[in-house]
């Protein structure tokens, strides 16, 4: 559920800030945004072309969150992460999988195990980075 969510807050990278949709005027201006698409897409109903209508509607969809609901900011990257840290990654991810196919007490100890050594390694390199930069200054 959560993956399917993350999957349809995402349009090309951009991720939309979805709970400004509880507030009801919000609401309102997506829906009368959309709206509006769709009556200016019925006129071009005439086209032959199913993939291009097809593509507009995606395309007025995109628009029309973008417009009303506006985009959360990116993160910026992690200077301080290198390969050791995807290894890291690699295996929290591995040992998250095992346990979620075999929730045995093993796989268990295991995952806590892999996410304790990921937190420190991590945490301990941003820290030489942040030190090495302060250093810099």
């Amino acid at each position: 559920m959560a993956i399917s969510k993350r999957a349809a807050q995402k349009f090309d990278g951009e991720k939309l800030k979805l709970r400004k949709l509880n507030l009801l005027e919000v609401r309102k201006q997506y829906q009368i945004e959309i709206t509006n698409g769709f009556a200016t897409l019925g006129k071009l109903s005439d086209d032959k072309d199913i993939n291009r209508t097809w593509k507009n509607i995606k395309e007025n969809i995109k628009t029309s969150a973008k417009e009303s609901l506006s985009l959360h900011k990116l993160k910026q990257h992690k200077l301080w992460s290198d390969e050791e840290c995807s290894h890291f990654l690699d295996q929290r991810k591995h040992a998250k999988m095992q346990w979620v196919q075999d929730p045995s007490q093993s796989n268990v100890d295991n995952l806590n195990t892999v996410r304790r050594e990921a937190h420190r390694y991590f945490r301990n390199k941003k820290k030489a980075y942040l030190q090495a930069k302060i250093e810099e200054l």
